[in-house]
């Protein structure tokens, strides 16, 4: 589909065969016209939609003004955007560091725990996904990542997610951190039991460990609160942000308490491009646009809608082919029975941009924005795709059922 790129990018990437120009809302368009949904939301990016006209203008305006500026020197975006993002984070995060990813924000959150605590080592969970720089790659669970890489940062060891008696037994008095994404993206939606949040944050307290909760994927909205940790009123000593959170302009943060801002020198985290005036005046047009449009209320409704419309159709209808519909708000997965590829290729030919989260599940990152015409027409797809793939798989399917798989 791209000479150009397939010739000179570093191969890191898995290729689809489509070529992607525009985008506008749940929406994005190929060289040819074509017209997908984007249940991928650009990896949840896209969060309040592709090409956002508020968040275009905001750095259209900016950028006549000022594109850059060192945080080293005061800004009047960087001012704007930090008045408002404080106003909506978790009661006490009211010190923030700017950056570009999510793996930056991860960064520094290990690094400000071991300094605030000055301890070493990092309690993670199985299933987690950190970002792929050496500190946030060491503390994600899956090995294809790791492996080529090793030997990774010191001193991480890994629970089982949602077991918090295996947490307890896990922490030591070297502990400086637990690092938790409220709600797994990467490994397929798992969503913790009740009590392991409010239970992770007793034992930090307890153990005078910092609790880092990894927003970037669960955040900003996309389960209809502004932060996931809230659908378990629990709060966080770190919270780290990016993806969707400036419209789609690389942004990320990290939020942390007063106490442990008060542990860190000048000099000791810096960003080059952290906090410039053109991603805070984006971020600020994002953060309002979420808040104008009601965005939380309506990944609410329209998750509760997607959800039922997943379970009631593809799930109650291809018991064979479905597992499992999960998943809170817009972050929603359909585990498979089958691998996963052939229903995002097939996506394709249905106008459907399809994400994956390992070999067999579904995940859907959709921005916000979706409608539930869209959602309809999804799952109608969905349905025709399921169709077509237990007809051709039927033999095989049955003779697994007879085998008791």
């Amino acid at each position: 589909m791209s000479k150009i790129e397939d010739e000179h990018l570093i191969p890191t990437y898995q290729k689809f065969p489509i070529k992607i120009v525009r985008g506008a809302g749940a929406l994005v368009f190929d060289d040819k016209g074509g017209a997908y949904v984007d249940l991928s939301g650009g990896y949840g990016v896209a969060i309040i939609g592709h090409a956002n006209p508020f968040v275009a203008k905001a750095l259209a305006d900016q950028s006549h003004e000022l594109i850059t500026c060192h945080g080293s020197l005061y800004n009047d975006a960087r001012e704007a955007y930090l008045s408002e993002l404080v106003k909506v984070l978790p009661q006490g995060l009211d010190h923030i560091y700017f950056c570009n990813s999510g793996a930056e924000a991860n960064e520094a959150a290990l690094k400000f725990a071991r300094k605030y605590t000055g301890r070493k080592e990092i309690l993670a969970f199985t299933g987690s996904f950190h970002g792929k720089t050496y500190g946030a790659l060491s503390a994600t669970w899956n090995q294809k990542y790791r492996k080529p890489f090793e030997p990774l940062l010191e001193g991480v060891r890994f629970s089982p997610f949602g077991n918090l008696e295996r947490a307890r037994e896990a922490i030591t008095d070297a502990t400086a951190a637990i690092i938790v994404e409220p709600i797994q993206g990467e490994s397929g939606i798992h969503i913790p039991p009740d009590n392991f949040l409010p239970g992770l944050r007793d034992l930090a307290d307890s153990n005078g460990s910092v609790l880092v909760f990894d927003e970037v994927q669960s955040g900003f909205g996309r389960t209809g609160k502004m932060w996931a940790c809230e659908n378990w009123n629990v709060k966080p000593d770190i919270l780290t942000a990016s993806k969707g959170v400036a419209g789609g302009v690389p942004f990320g943060f990290t939020a942390v308490t007063s106490s442990i801002s008060s542990s860190l020198k000048p000099g000791e985290q810096t960003s080059t491009f952290g906090g410039n005036a053109l991603s805070c005046a984006a971020a600020l047009a994002a953060l309002k646009y979420l808040q104008s449009e009601q965005l939380l209320a309506r990944a609410l409704e329209n998750g509760e809608y997607f959800r039922h419309k997943l379970e009631s159709i593809i799930l109650a209808k291809y018991p064979s082919l479905v597992r499992e519909v999960r998943g809170k708000g817009l972050m929603l997965a359909v585990e498979l029975r089958i691998p996963v590829k052939d229903v995002i290729n097939l996506g394709f030919e249905h106008h459907l941009i399809l994400l994956y989260a390992g070999l067999n599940v579904l995940r859907f990152l959709p921005p916000l924005v979706i409608t539930k015409n869209q959602i309809d027409n999804v799952v109608l797809s969905l349905d025709s795709i399921l169709t077509h793939l237990e007809t051709n798989l039927r033999p095989t399917i049955e003779a697994k059922l007879e085998a008791g798989a």
